[in-house]
């Protein structure tokens, strides 16, 4: 061929980085641009069509979002930032999606190749940005060639696709990004398969449920989406299938078997045989063991099955595919018993009636937001009053329609984690609720919201206080008030003034016909609601467990 017409078919590290997330499906991105990724950014403006780009306003609140995307989808949720400072400000959300399990990719990159560990001081260095990487994710690598980002590429999403779904990351440093290589991707992507359930151990598990009298199943967010096996599994066994927190949605909570797990704690000590389904199951340590109680888990983590304690099977599944398993095992037992539909129905119904008795001022405010939402719609909690009572007293009807930060407990966390959210719902709306603490730490991502036209509903509690600081301090510390008292603005009007809707709800009613106003807005809205938390009790007596065995 004339050498003066041959076509150049060489790209650079940041075009094999879009071409890695095209193969791999993926159609939404979150970023920050910035110097040593303008050669990542440069690529997706050349070659990025089909992947919706929506640029934050800090790396925080693009990781957050990621996340956000990632547990309402359950598809990976993919977020770009710069090195160095952008790591350490997107670090709060990868410990919280490591906590979560959700499927997070965080793109990144690094300071020169050649200047990499020699402490020159160059712009965004860190000592050992891989090492915080590693401590902060399930998978972690660098590039050192154009030619391996396909290959890392593709790793990442095998880790993100297989086994325990946890944080991924990946740093290709600014010269690998602008590198030409004529390197590709195979033909084929990496295979991603569960790993092949044990039978002998199917068996063991059956026989010992079979035997049961007093089963109990407890779910966590590893059985998202393996809600219908669960629920044959359980009317199977007549178990009631507890969950909190990070389970909750696995079934809906109006089902015949449900029961929250503050509603459970008081049969604990009766059951004789808990199956946990992708659950870290931290009830063992909170409510306790004994000799009797036998175990048996189904989790695709094998560290996790004897963390807390031994169980008498452990068994390395998918949720559904193990659970699947389990029931067509019992089912070959005949194992025929009789209902415990009434008994489960009398615990749920005097819980309920207790919550709503107890937590009065909270639940009003619940029952409102959850009369104003569709069956499908999703709640994206706080670290607030109101959102610390819907971890029990909101009910949930559908997979991945409660999204909360696990044991991570991240403070203002919720907003941007809810913009991400409602980017993957479509056409369901998001509701972030929010305390006026919280909510400050992402509040720029009103101009993301706006923008980019997210449609998110964001709800704010303003009692002007950090709540449950301020709630300790008066209870464990005699009422020395420090540090608890906050300055905050018009929030009305800076929803407004970033051209957002701005409501003010005054009480649980207005919320409601608030919420409903806002479901009919194509467009972020901010609805403030003024509150006294000081009329309002604590929360925590049905979150925290306590030994009963």
């Amino acid at each position: 061929m004339d050498k003066a017409i041959a076509v150049d078919t060489r790209r650079t590290g940041g075009d094999l980085v879009v071409a890695g997330l095209k193969r791999w499906g993926i159609d939404t991105m979150f970023g920050v641009p910035g110097v040593q990724l303008d050669q990542l950014f440069d690529a997706l403006s050349r070659g990025g069509e089909g992947i919706r780009l929506i640029h934050t306003r800090h790396e925080q609140g693009a990781a957050y979002m990621a996340l956000g995307y990632a547990m309402v989808t359950g598809r990976p949720g993919v977020c770009a930032v710069v090195p160095g400072p952008g790591v350490l400000n997107a670090g709060a959300a990868i410990a919280t999606a490591y906590a979560c399990n959700a499927r997070m990719l965080c793109l990144t990159s690094t300071i020169n190749s050649a200047m990499l560990d020699r402490r020159f001081g160059a712009l965004h260095e860190i000592n050992d940005q891989s090492g915080v990487l590693r401590n902060l994710t399930k998978w972690a690598a660098r590039a050192s060639h154009a030619d391996e980002v396909p290959g890392l590429i593709d790793e990442a999403f095998r880790q993100l696709l297989s086994g325990r779904p946890q944080p991924v990351a990946l740093e290709i440093p600014p010269d690998i990004l602008a590198q030409l290589t004529v390197g590709d991707y195979p033909e084929d992507r990496p295979q991603i398969s569960n790993p092949p359930i044990d039978a002998t151990l199917i068996a063991q598990a059956a026989a010992i449920a079979a035997a049961a009298e007093r089963p109990m199943i407890i779910v966590g967010g590893g059985a998202q989406g393996a809600g219908a096996a669960v629920r044959r599994l359980a009317e199977q066994l007549q178990a009631p299938i507890v969950s909190r927190n990070m389970g909750r949605g696995v079934v809906d909570d109006d089902d015949d078997y449900a029961l929250p797990a503050a509603a459970a704690i008081d049969k604990w000590p009766e059951v004789d045989v808990v199956i946990g389904i992708g659950t870290r199951l931290q009830i063992l340590r909170e409510w306790g063991t004994d000799a009797r109680l036998k175990v048996i888990r189904i989790d695709m983590d094998q560290a996790e099955m004897n963390r807390i304690a031994l169980p008498a099977v452990g068994i390395r599944a998918d949720a559904t595919e193990g659970t699947d398993a389990l029931a067509d095992a019992i089912a070959r037992e005949r194992n025929n018993r009789p209902s415990r539909t009434e008994e489960i129905a009398v615990l749920r119904t005097a819980f309920r009636l207790g919550v709503a008795r107890d937590m009065a001022p909270q639940m009003a405010y619940v029952d409102a937001i959850r009369a104003a939402m569709g069956e499908d719609d999703v709640l994206v909690d706080e670290m607030t009053q109101i959102a610390y009572v819907a971890r029990y007293g909101f009910p949930v009807h559908s997979p991945r329609a409660f999204v909360t930060s696990s044991y991570q407990g991240t403070l203002g966390y919720g907003f941007a984690t809810a913009l991400g959210a409602q980017v993957g719902a479509g056409s369901r709306r998001v509701i972030s609720i929010n305390g006026d603490g919280g909510f400050m730490y992402t509040m720029p991502e009103l101009a993301t919201a706006v923008l980019h036209n997210i449609p998110l509903i964001a709800v704010v509690f303003s009692d002007g206080y950090f709540g449950n600081v301020r709630r300790i301090q008066q209870g464990s510390y005699g009422g020395r008030m420090i540090a608890s008292v906050l300055h905050n603005p018009d929030f009305v009007k800076l929803a407004e003034n970033f051209g957002a809707v701005g409501i003010r709800a005054e009480g649980p009613e207005a919320l409601r016909q608030a919420i409903e106003k806002a479901r009919g807005i194509n467009g972020p809205v901010l609805i403030e609601v003024p509150q006294d938390t000081d009329s309002m009790p604590s929360p925590w007596k049905h979150i925290h467990g306590r030994k009963v065995r």
